[in-house]
């Protein structure tokens, strides 16, 4: 157990009093408190007409959301502010995404690190991610949204599990986009706790030594039913994975943008897929190798079953 086994002592701050509710910045914080009803516009649906058109959109997309504390403090705001405000912005990039026809967008909501920063803060993350999930459930029931988690979820508060599993649950027959919390996650916790997992088969007698490549220790890890990004998007600026998808991110392309997350809009997700589409993956091989052939296949793909083959010599 990695968090706190009881729920977090109120922290109240009632975020409208972060703000000045004059003008403008009453109507910002109207929409970051409670989403006014959103219809695409028609410009906008061009914007993604034409990111189509530009072929290869990718199928799965990862978002380290990072910025939220030091947004809030440039603006002589508490840290929670940021946290609060980059709702929207994950509301958002989750709407832009369904409209544009990705399959899965993986978010790193709060990793194991997390749960050592202030008590104060924490409780408050744990309270605005029930209010997004009690919040955001209608949206993603009507709009084919599944709801999926990752991570060392019986760390989360009781009440947090329950509107977790309870969202899942009624989210589970959508098909249009998989969304995937990271809850209490990392990257090194996963990868430990399959072969831990996996060893524990191997002395069961239930596989052998030699049955062992990076396809069976992939169906040991908690994204097994998730394909691997294409596209990992970082915000704030930082050159780092942070613990996020360790295994996964091997041959992802990566995305970094200076805009802290509570600023990160569908224009930025834009972006950064037009990136993505000028890039050419690799997958180990020669770009020469791949206009011979565009499909690479999982063989070439596979070093650690090739590896394993060739020492045991199962070739």
């Amino acid at each position: 157990m990695v968090g706190p086994a009881f729920f977090p002592e109120p922290f109240v701050l009632p975020f409208a009093f972060c703000f000045d509710q004059s003008g403008d910045n009453a109507t910002n914080l109207k929409r970051l408190l409670r989403p006014e009803p959103y219809t695409q516009t028609p410009e906008d649906k061009e914007v993604q007409r034409l990111l189509i058109a530009g072929g290869n959109i990718p199928k799965h997309v990862a978002v380290i959301m990072d910025g939220n504390g030091r947004w809030a403090q440039e603006r002589g705001l508490p840290r929670v502010a940021g946290h609060q405000a980059g709702i929207a912005s994950l509301r958002d990039t989750t709407r832009a995404a369904r409209e544009l026809g990705l399959n899965y967008l993986t978010v790193y909501a709060f990793s194991t690190e997390n749960w050592n920063r202030p008590h104060k803060e924490v409780s408050m993350l744990m309270r605005l991610l029930l209010k997004m999930l009690r919040e955001e459930l209608n949206e993603m029931r009507e709009n084919g949204v599944r709801l999926n988690t990752i991570g060392q979820t019986n760390a989360l508060p009781k009440e947090v599990q329950r509107e977790l599993f309870d969202a899942m649950d009624k989210t589970s027959q959508n098909d249009h986009l998989t969304l995937t919390l990271a809850l209490s996650y990392s990257g090194r916790w996963d990868l430990v706790r399959a072969m831990q997992t996996l060893a524990l088969d191997v002395r069961r007698g239930k596989i052998s030594p030699e049955d062992i490549s990076d396809t069976l220790l992939r169906s040991y890890l908690t994204t097994r039913d998730l394909p691997d990004p294409d596209l990992m998007i970082r915000t704030s600026g930082e050159l780092r994975l942070s613990n996020f998808l360790l295994w996964e991110l091997a041959y992802s392309e990566i995305y970094v943008t200076q805009i802290y997350w509570p600023d990160f809009r569908r224009e930025h997700l834009y972006e950064a897929i037009r990136a993505y589409q000028t890039r050419e993956r690799r997958f180990g091989l020669t770009g020469s190798q791949l206009k011979q052939d565009e499909d690479v296949s999982d063989e070439h793909r596979s070093y650690v079953d090739r590896f394993i083959r060739t020492i045991t010599g199962n070739n």
